[in-house]
């Protein structure tokens, strides 16, 4: 009798503990470096995922569209930020990817993404041309506006050989030191605008922004479709006193294709839900649509997302 006892008590534990068990699931979340836009987004993902999916726990660690593209690619991480262009060269297989990515799927399209070339107004730049012996820092190697630079630099038939020195920095505010003291000319980081760092800059130093012409724009599309112009309009920085075109492409948000389609499902409707938190975290998101949402980058989208677009008749 004792030993009947035992055994339903053990079978009901057990019976109670399956539910808790499959609620309970941890997804890492990759962002981007220190005192860029995707750390506070990311945080917003995390608070905003884990209410709408009941035992969820999102682990938010800092990366860079490149990096979290190979990452989840890897096995490394479930979910991260990324950038359509560099997303796209994964799946072709080009560098500075050693293969194709092949486990990667589109959650959602977020917000554009300038790449940004500062400088101190009293550096004699001007022109993309003037950055020739000049001292650049920018994100480490294979990041996104990394790769850019290269891009940009070849437009103009310079490499880094062309500069004095490039110094690769992850985190945005140690850029920004370096460019504060005098030891760098030319800052580059893709981001919004306006960027925290630009401004962190500018309240320390004049700077400007270089831009780039039509020219060099279509070289640059010659080497990746992805790239289009966008314009950062006079006023966004202290003493702009004129529109900027530069290179600009698109923020999106991407997973491992084998994560759960419910799981995705949820999140994705969660951020379509939830935009005004989101642009609370940055601006550039507000008036973000599902149709928005789910353009089509040449990334495939997750079933997840698939599921919840169909619903809200995006695609």
């Amino acid at each position: 009798m004792q030993l009947k006892s035992t055994l339903m008590t053990a079978a009901l534990a057990a019976a109670l503990s399956v539910p808790a068990a499959a609620t309970a699931q941890q997804v890492t979340l990759m962002t981007g470096p220190q005192g860029g836009v995707w750390v506070p987004l990311g945080g917003s993902l995390k608070g905003m995922w884990e209410k709408a999916i009941p035992g969820l726990s999102v682990q938010a660690q800092p990366g860079a569209g490149i990096a979290n593209v190979r990452g989840i690619d890897e096995g490394k991480a479930h979910i991260g930020f990324a950038n359509t262009i560099t997303t796209v060269d994964g799946l072709d297989g080009r560098p500075p990817y050693p293969k194709k990515v092949t486990k990667v799927c589109q959650m959602a399209n977020l917000y554009p993404q300038y790449y940004q070339v500062v400088v101190p107004v009293d550096a004699k730049i001007n022109s993309i041309n003037d950055l020739k012996g000049k001292t650049m820092v920018t994100q480490p190697k294979g990041n996104t506006a990394e790769i850019v630079n290269v891009h940009l630099l070849q437009a103009y038939g310079m490499t880094y050989q062309s500069l004095s020195k490039v110094n690769f920095i992850a985190s945005y505010t140690d850029a920004v030191s370096m460019m504060k003291d005098g030891h760098a000319q030319v800052f580059t980081l893709g981001t919004t605008v306006p960027a925290s760092a630009v401004m962190d800059l500018a309240s320390a130093r004049d700077v400007k922004l270089i831009g780039i012409d039509a020219k060099a724009l279509a070289n640059m599309k010659k080497i990746n479709p992805g790239y289009t112009k966008g314009t950062i309009k006079a006023g966004t920085y202290p003493k702009q006193d004129k529109d900027v075109d530069v290179i600009a492409y698109a923020t999106h948000i991407i997973a491992a294709c084998d994560l759960p389609e419910d799981m995705i499902y949820k999140m994705v409707k969660a951020m379509a839900a939830n935009v005004a938190d989101m642009s609370a975290s940055n601006k550039a998101i507000a008036g973000l649509t599902p149709k928005i949402m789910a353009e089509d980058i040449g990334v495939p989208l997750h079933k997840g997302a698939a599921k919840f677009y169909r619903e809200a008749r995006a695609i």
